[in-house]
């Protein structure tokens, strides 16, 4: 029986699901979003393997923040101990996504950060995206999924800067995350991700030394959508 306490973030993580595919973010099974409830402590991901076409919003299965099923029929996706360390973390992070969308996994293979080359970056954060480096052989070992939750934040903790400061990662040798204040949100950062490391590698392939963007530039762009005076869009 579905609990429709749990009605809003099933749905919202259905329909962020939803959107990978329509994206062109996932092929096959790859890739999930979930939703967050931080008042009841739990969140609504994909259920693992099954195919985006076969998903509804009753087949979302509802998890505590230390990973316990608490409500469904299926078993949730591998990678939901990393959305739970990091939702137990980020009390203002309310979806979170994960993809191995093409182009920014081929930068997180390269473990390499997506250099901030122009404009459509500076839009969505002053700062070129991080990749962590790749995971150490102890946690690889260890419960994987789990330590990739901390892999994430320790790798924004060495550079000292928040999830605040930016919204999307690259785990080294791995893929992409990305988080927001709701699922649709971090859905759109992972749009945003992909379309800036698809630009980043043409950007070098024209140019392999490429500069990055002028910091007035940078400044400009990011507070004009994100300022207190900003102007973009609107009110």
């Amino acid at each position: 029986m579905v609990d429709n306490a749990f009605k809003q973030i099933r749905e919202e993580a259905y329909a962020g699901n939803m959107e990978l595919p329509k994206n062109n973010l996932v092929i096959v099974t790859f890739g999930n979003v979930s939703s967050a409830d931080h008042g009841r402590g739990v969140f609504a991901i994909k259920p693992s393997g099954v195919p985006y076409e076969q998903l509804s919003p009753e087949k979302m299965v509802i998890v505590d923040f230390d990973g316990n099923i608490v409500e469904g029929d299926l078993r949730p996706s591998s990678d939901t101990p990393t959305h739970a360390v990091l939702y137990k973390h980020w009390e203002d992070v309310g979806g979170i996504v994960h993809t191995h969308s093409t182009y920014g996994t081929a930068w997180a293979q390269a473990i390499m950060d997506i250099p901030i080359f122009g404009t459509t970056h500076a839009d969505h954060t002053t700062l070129n995206i991080p990749c962590a480096p790749p995971m150490d052989d102890e946690m690889i070992k260890g419960q994987y999924e789990y330590e990739t939750g901390f892999q994430i934040m320790n790798a924004l903790k060495d550079r000292g800067i928040t999830h605040q400061d930016v919204e999307m990662i690259l785990v080294g040798s791995h893929a992409p995350f990305t988080w927001g204040k709701n699922a649709a949100k971090a859905v759109y950062n992972s749009v945003v991700l992909e379309e800036i490391a698809k630009m980043a590698m043409f950007t070098l392939q024209i140019h392999p030394n490429n500069p990055l963007l002028k910091p007035a530039l940078i400044e400009k762009h990011y507070q004009r959508k994100h300022g207190a005076n900003a102007y973009y869009g609107q009110k």
